[in-house]
């Protein structure tokens, strides 16, 4: 049975297009993907990212096991701060990407993504061993609300949320005298905030964030201005830019791998060889040369040979062109301005390289 969050009624009266994403009812759209991706470019735009993963790692060896099982440095994560990383197997491939916030000494709380949940925990579960270890599903018990946009922070403020989180970070407040986390973490390339809240309070905050609008434009978003908003920022989407065959070298995020960690982790030694040594593949952008849109697992080609594939690819609301992700065969004579082509029912489609992301992003500390 496909799961609803508890916002689903209030998508479905505001006449959403639902759609089943990751096993739940979501929507994608309330009324054009590209005019709701503008009002995120332009003003503010309410998230129900409520099927995403919490869970609570917990216990005397909490910080020392989460720094075991991922790149990032966990000794080095303080109170109230959050950190983008990854949840490597073995062999470096990526069984998810998470953000890491501390909630006290030796109490984490992970967002994890939501078709990965099970396999998350199970991998997690698996490496605890003899480890003072609690892990807690709390993914039923809590919503999730992302406010984003150039606005979203003044709009937070005129709510009574002077003291906002610094960027990737995370604090208690209240809202409309409901209490809930505040982090500052974000999807879209906007500033803005996620909302953390007991489900029971999830509507409240929602209908309140729509009637409080004042002189502020809000409006709800749906998934597919999410996808557009991500990409454009080159935001690596799990399942599609990323998997367990892929490493974090491999998709361009070696400026989240500490170079000076000593702890050992899964697959930490065939990415710090891919740091030294290169990979095989890289991630690059492009934009294509005609109206065509290069979607995901379509093939890449140079000079007629196979040479990758693409991974996310859209029309890009803002920037007026289609643009796409792709892996492909790290060859030296392709870099910035090369031109590629893009297999379409069968035919090549030129496209060029260029350099990510596609639009700064305008996310603030």
């Amino acid at each position: 049975m496909t799961k609803q969050t508890f916002l689903h009624d209030c998508h479905v009266k505001l006449g959403a297009k639902m759609v089943d994403f990751a096993g739940w009812h979501m929507p994608v759209q309330y009324t054009s993907i590209i005019e709701e991706h503008k009002t995120v470019r332009e003003s503010i735009g309410l998230f129900d990212v409520s099927h995403m993963g919490e869970v609570i790692y917990k216990g005397k060896d909490a910080k020392a096991f989460l720094n075991k099982m991922v790149p990032q440095d966990i000794e080095k994560l303080t109170t109230g701060k959050a950190v983008y990383c990854q949840l490597p197997n073995k062999s470096g491939g990526l069984i998810d990407d998470l953000i890491v916030y501390c909630l006290e000494e030796n109490k984490y709380l992970i967002v994890h993504n939501a078709a990965r949940v099970d396999e998350d925990i199970n991998w997690m579960s698996l490496n605890v061993g003899d480890m003072d270890v609690e892990i807690i599903n709390e993914s039923h018990n809590y919503s999730m609300i992302a406010v984003q946009g150039p606005k979203a922070c003044d709009y937070m403020k005129s709510l009574g949320i002077e003291d906002l989180p610094k960027f990737f970070s995370i604090k208690e407040d209240k809202l409309f005298g409901i209490n809930l986390w505040i982090s500052r973490t974000g999807y879209t390339g906007e500033d803005g905030v996620e909302l953390i809240m007991k489900n029971k309070y999830a509507v409240a905050i929602w209908e309140n964030l729509l009637s409080h609008a004042g002189d502020f434009t809000v409006k709800p978003i749906g998934l597919g201005a999410r996808d557009t908003l991500r990409l454009e920022a080159c935001l690596p989407l799990y399942g599609n830019d990323l998997d367990e065959n892929t490493t974090p070298i491999e998709a361009g995020l070696s400026w989240s791998i500490p170079k000076d960690k000593s702890v050992d982790y899964n697959g930490k030694s065939i990415i710090e060889n891919q740091i030294k040594n290169g990979v095989p593949k890289k991630l690059i952008g492009l934009k294509m040369s005609d109206k065509n849109i290069a979607r995901h697992g379509y093939d890449v080609f140079y000079n007629n040979e196979k040479i990758g594939v693409v991974t996310s690819g859209s029309v890009s609301p803002s920037r007026g062109d289609n643009i796409a992700l792709a892996y492909i065969k790290n060859l030296d004579n392709l870099a910035v301005g090369s031109t590629i082509q893009i297999s379409i029912r069968d035919k090549l489609h030129d496209a060029e390289i260029i350099k990510r992301p596609f639009v700064q992003k305008r996310n603030k500390n």
